[in-house]
């Protein structure tokens, strides 16, 4: 199992920026993508963005031009760089990982990392 520590999370107001980070550890995994969703109080969990090995990003429409996600593949590391914060981005993050491991593939989630912003 690869586990996944988030950090970054925290109260900020609107229009500011956070960036989130997540490391991911183990034994012997080859990371194949990196994302972060995103689950606000009483919704489901949403995909939020999303990098590849090949570096492949996807964004969700409400993030589009504000956040930007990256990784540091020497340090096992995706950050999420969001900007121009609205409330409604308030939500639990949740760093997962998609990484071939004793040659299965496995899904790891972090524990989540909480961002508010306030109006």
């Amino acid at each position: 199992q690869v586990q996944l520590v988030e950090s970054g999370g925290g109260l900020v107001q609107a229009g500011g920026s956070l960036r989130l980070s997540c490391v991911a550890s183990g034994n012997s995994f080859s990371v194949f993508s990196m994302a972060w969703y995103r689950q606000a109080a009483g919704k489901q969990r949403d995909l939020v963005a999303e990098i590849t090995t090949g570096a492949i990003t996807t964004y969700a429409d409400s993030v589009k031009g504000r956040f930007t996600i990256s990784r540091d593949s020497a340090k096992n590391t995706v950050y999420l760089q969001m900007s121009s914060l609205k409330p409604e981005d308030t939500a639990v993050y949740y760093c997962k990982v998609v990484a071939i491991q004793d040659r299965a593939l496995s899904t790891s989630w972090g524990q989540g990392t909480q961002v508010t912003v306030s109006s």
